[in-house]
Protein backbone atom coordinates (compact mmCIF):
# COMPACT_ATOMS: atom_id res chain seq x y z
CA UNK A 1 0.00 0.00 0.00
CA UNK A 2 1.54 3.53 -0.81
CA UNK A 3 1.49 5.38 1.99
CA UNK A 4 0.81 9.94 1.68
CA UNK A 5 4.09 10.60 1.06
CA UNK A 6 4.82 8.09 -1.79
CA UNK A 7 1.46 9.62 -3.24
CA UNK A 8 2.96 13.35 -2.70
CA UNK A 9 6.18 12.33 -4.57
CA UNK A 10 4.29 10.69 -7.11
CA UNK A 11 2.00 13.58 -7.67
CA UNK A 12 4.93 16.07 -7.84
CA UNK A 13 7.23 13.64 -10.22
CA UNK A 14 4.02 13.79 -12.23
CA UNK A 15 3.96 17.39 -12.68
CA UNK A 16 7.16 18.01 -13.63
CA UNK A 17 6.54 15.33 -16.10
CA UNK A 18 3.52 17.29 -17.59
CA UNK A 19 5.80 20.67 -17.63
CA UNK A 20 8.41 18.96 -19.30
CA UNK A 21 5.96 17.63 -22.08
CA UNK A 22 4.66 21.27 -22.18
CA UNK A 23 8.18 22.96 -22.85
CA UNK A 24 8.65 20.48 -25.36
CA UNK A 25 5.30 21.16 -27.14
CA UNK A 26 6.20 24.42 -26.91
CA UNK A 27 9.40 24.10 -28.40
CA UNK A 28 8.14 21.92 -31.51
CA UNK A 29 6.10 24.19 -32.32
CA UNK A 30 9.03 26.98 -32.63
CA UNK A 31 10.63 24.57 -34.75
CA UNK A 32 7.34 24.14 -36.55
CA UNK A 33 7.54 28.02 -36.75
CA UNK A 34 11.22 28.73 -37.96
CA UNK A 35 10.48 25.36 -40.81
CA UNK A 36 7.29 27.47 -42.48
CA UNK A 37 9.24 30.33 -41.98
CA UNK A 38 11.95 29.48 -44.13
CA UNK A 39 9.04 27.50 -46.98
CA UNK A 40 7.66 31.17 -47.00
CA UNK A 41 10.81 32.84 -48.08
CA UNK A 42 11.23 30.44 -50.42
CA UNK A 43 8.10 30.28 -52.13
CA UNK A 44 8.29 34.28 -51.41
CA UNK A 45 4.05 33.97 -50.39
CA UNK A 46 3.09 37.01 -48.46
CA UNK A 47 -0.22 35.88 -47.11
CA UNK A 48 1.72 32.58 -45.58
CA UNK A 49 4.15 34.78 -44.07
CA UNK A 50 1.90 37.25 -42.68
CA UNK A 51 0.61 33.80 -41.07
CA UNK A 52 3.37 32.64 -39.80
CA UNK A 53 3.99 35.88 -37.74
CA UNK A 54 0.48 35.63 -36.59
CA UNK A 55 1.23 32.34 -34.82
CA UNK A 56 3.59 33.32 -32.64
CA UNK A 57 1.23 34.08 -30.22
CA UNK A 58 0.63 30.34 -29.74
CA UNK A 59 4.03 29.87 -28.52
CA UNK A 60 3.79 33.09 -26.05
CA UNK A 61 0.88 31.97 -24.39
CA UNK A 62 2.79 28.48 -23.87
CA UNK A 63 5.15 30.48 -22.69
CA UNK A 64 2.31 32.13 -19.71
CA UNK A 65 1.01 28.87 -18.95
CA UNK A 66 4.25 27.49 -18.00
CA UNK A 67 5.45 30.27 -16.50
CA UNK A 68 1.94 30.18 -14.22
CA UNK A 69 2.87 26.25 -13.54
CA UNK A 70 6.14 27.21 -12.35
CA UNK A 71 4.99 29.70 -9.26
CA UNK A 72 2.26 27.00 -9.13
CA UNK A 73 5.34 24.28 -8.58
CA UNK A 74 7.36 26.45 -6.01
CA UNK A 75 3.95 27.52 -3.82
CA UNK A 76 2.68 24.04 -3.66
CA UNK A 77 5.63 21.96 -3.37
CA UNK A 78 8.72 23.79 -2.16
CA UNK A 79 11.08 21.70 -4.02
CA UNK A 80 14.48 21.70 -3.53
CA UNK A 81 17.78 20.17 -4.78
CA UNK A 82 17.85 18.59 -7.66
CA UNK A 83 13.76 19.05 -8.20
CA UNK A 84 14.45 22.90 -7.71
CA UNK A 85 16.81 22.92 -10.35
CA UNK A 86 14.34 21.22 -12.70
CA UNK A 87 11.64 23.77 -12.07
CA UNK A 88 14.03 26.82 -12.63
CA UNK A 89 15.25 25.33 -15.73
CA UNK A 90 12.11 24.49 -16.94
CA UNK A 91 11.56 28.88 -16.69
CA UNK A 92 14.94 29.80 -18.38
CA UNK A 93 14.18 27.18 -21.05
CA UNK A 94 10.61 28.18 -21.83
CA UNK A 95 11.86 32.11 -21.93
CA UNK A 96 14.85 30.97 -24.41
CA UNK A 97 11.87 28.93 -26.69
CA UNK A 98 9.48 31.88 -26.83
CA UNK A 99 12.75 34.28 -28.08
CA UNK A 100 13.25 31.11 -30.70
CA UNK A 101 9.49 31.68 -32.16
CA UNK A 102 10.18 35.66 -31.97
CA UNK A 103 13.61 35.24 -34.68
CA UNK A 104 11.55 32.85 -36.29
CA UNK A 105 8.57 35.21 -36.92
CA UNK A 106 11.03 38.06 -37.75
CA UNK A 107 12.57 36.03 -40.38
CA UNK A 108 9.02 35.40 -42.20
CA UNK A 109 8.02 39.00 -41.56
CA UNK A 110 11.27 40.23 -43.73
CA UNK A 111 10.34 37.45 -46.31
CA UNK A 112 7.14 39.60 -47.12
CA UNK A 113 9.45 43.00 -48.57
CA UNK A 114 11.94 40.37 -49.74
CA UNK A 115 8.84 38.67 -51.91
CA UNK A 116 8.64 42.05 -53.53
CA UNK A 117 12.29 42.04 -55.51
CA UNK A 118 13.44 40.71 -58.09
CA UNK A 119 15.05 36.94 -56.63
CA UNK A 120 18.60 36.35 -55.44
CA UNK A 121 20.42 33.00 -55.59
CA UNK A 122 21.95 33.42 -51.39
CA UNK A 123 18.52 32.62 -50.14
CA UNK A 124 19.63 29.07 -50.43
CA UNK A 125 22.36 29.80 -48.11
CA UNK A 126 19.91 30.92 -45.44
CA UNK A 127 17.86 27.80 -46.22
CA UNK A 128 21.02 25.51 -45.10
CA UNK A 129 21.84 27.57 -42.41
CA UNK A 130 17.76 27.38 -40.99
CA UNK A 131 18.50 23.51 -41.35
CA UNK A 132 21.89 23.54 -39.10
CA UNK A 133 19.54 25.51 -36.08
CA UNK A 134 16.41 23.43 -36.84
CA UNK A 135 18.69 20.20 -35.82
CA UNK A 136 20.27 21.69 -33.25
CA UNK A 137 16.86 22.37 -31.82
CA UNK A 138 15.22 19.36 -32.35
CA UNK A 139 18.41 17.77 -31.10
CA UNK A 140 18.45 19.74 -27.78
CA UNK A 141 14.80 19.07 -27.31
CA UNK A 142 14.76 15.57 -27.53
CA UNK A 143 18.11 16.10 -24.65
CA UNK A 144 15.32 17.74 -22.53
CA UNK A 145 12.92 15.27 -22.93
CA UNK A 146 15.63 12.52 -21.95
CA UNK A 147 17.42 14.38 -19.71
CA UNK A 148 21.07 13.59 -21.26
CA UNK A 149 23.33 15.68 -20.44
CA UNK A 150 25.73 14.45 -23.03
CA UNK A 151 23.45 14.92 -25.54
CA UNK A 152 22.96 18.52 -24.73
CA UNK A 153 26.43 19.07 -24.80
CA UNK A 154 27.25 17.80 -28.31
CA UNK A 155 24.18 20.37 -28.93
CA UNK A 156 25.81 22.90 -27.50
CA UNK A 157 29.37 22.01 -29.45
CA UNK A 158 27.59 21.75 -32.81
CA UNK A 159 26.68 25.49 -32.46
CA UNK A 160 30.24 26.51 -34.09
CA UNK A 161 28.83 25.00 -36.82
CA UNK A 162 26.24 27.07 -37.47
CA UNK A 163 28.20 29.99 -36.60
CA UNK A 164 30.92 28.94 -39.87
CA UNK A 165 27.63 28.95 -41.77
CA UNK A 166 26.56 31.75 -40.93
CA UNK A 167 29.88 33.92 -41.68
CA UNK A 168 29.62 32.43 -45.05
CA UNK A 169 26.47 33.54 -45.79
CA UNK A 170 27.18 37.15 -44.23
CA UNK A 171 30.18 36.93 -46.58
CA UNK A 172 28.28 35.95 -49.52
CA UNK A 173 25.40 38.55 -48.70
CA UNK A 174 27.94 41.27 -48.82
CA UNK A 175 29.54 40.11 -51.91
CA UNK A 176 26.55 40.53 -53.55
CA UNK A 177 25.65 44.30 -51.93
CA UNK A 178 29.21 44.99 -53.26
CA UNK A 179 28.62 44.16 -56.77
CA UNK A 180 25.29 45.81 -57.50
CA UNK A 181 23.48 48.57 -55.98
CA UNK A 182 20.39 47.15 -56.73
CA UNK A 183 21.02 44.26 -54.13
CA UNK A 184 21.49 46.35 -51.34
CA UNK A 185 17.78 46.30 -50.43
CA UNK A 186 17.15 42.34 -50.47
CA UNK A 187 20.27 41.34 -49.36
CA UNK A 188 19.73 43.57 -46.16
CA UNK A 189 16.30 41.85 -45.84
CA UNK A 190 18.54 38.95 -45.83
CA UNK A 191 21.31 39.79 -43.46
CA UNK A 192 18.56 40.31 -40.35
CA UNK A 193 16.99 36.75 -41.37
CA UNK A 194 20.41 34.95 -41.23
CA UNK A 195 21.75 36.74 -37.96
CA UNK A 196 17.88 35.90 -36.70
CA UNK A 197 18.80 32.41 -37.26
CA UNK A 198 22.44 32.23 -35.70
CA UNK A 199 20.48 34.14 -32.50
CA UNK A 200 18.35 30.66 -32.99
CA UNK A 201 21.66 28.39 -32.23
CA UNK A 202 22.21 30.72 -29.41
CA UNK A 203 19.36 30.12 -27.57
CA UNK A 204 19.46 26.18 -28.52
CA UNK A 205 22.84 26.43 -26.43
CA UNK A 206 21.36 28.09 -23.94
CA UNK A 207 19.11 25.27 -23.76
CA UNK A 208 21.95 22.61 -23.24
CA UNK A 209 23.59 23.84 -20.93
CA UNK A 210 20.50 24.38 -18.52
CA UNK A 211 19.94 20.84 -19.28
CA UNK A 212 23.44 20.14 -18.58
CA UNK A 213 22.79 21.57 -15.37
CA UNK A 214 19.85 19.84 -14.25
CA UNK A 215 21.47 16.32 -14.98
CA UNK A 216 24.85 16.97 -13.30
CA UNK A 217 24.18 20.12 -10.91
CA UNK A 218 26.78 22.23 -11.95
CA UNK A 219 27.28 24.66 -14.98
CA UNK A 220 28.83 23.78 -17.89
CA UNK A 221 32.09 25.79 -17.51
CA UNK A 222 33.82 24.68 -20.81
CA UNK A 223 34.42 27.86 -23.07
CA UNK A 224 31.82 28.57 -25.81
CA UNK A 225 33.52 27.98 -28.98
CA UNK A 226 32.49 30.93 -31.48
CA UNK A 227 32.76 31.08 -35.41
CA UNK A 228 31.17 33.90 -35.94
CA UNK A 229 33.85 36.11 -37.10
CA UNK A 230 31.40 38.41 -38.67
CA UNK A 231 32.39 40.89 -35.80
CA UNK A 232 35.60 41.19 -35.94
CA UNK A 233 37.72 44.06 -36.88
CA UNK A 234 39.94 42.10 -39.20
CA UNK A 235 37.01 40.67 -41.52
Amino acid sequence: MNTPHQHIIKSYDDELKRLTREIVKMGELAVAQLEAAIDVVERRDERAAQRVVDNDDAIDALEQEISQDVVRLLALRAPIAGDLRNVFAALRIAADIERIGDYAANVAKRSIPLSRVAPIAVVGGLANLAELAIQELRDVLKAYDEQDAEAAYEVWKADARLDEEYTLVFRALLTYMMEDPRNITPCTHLLFMAKNIERIGDHATNIAENVWFVVNGEPLVAPRVKKDTTANPEF
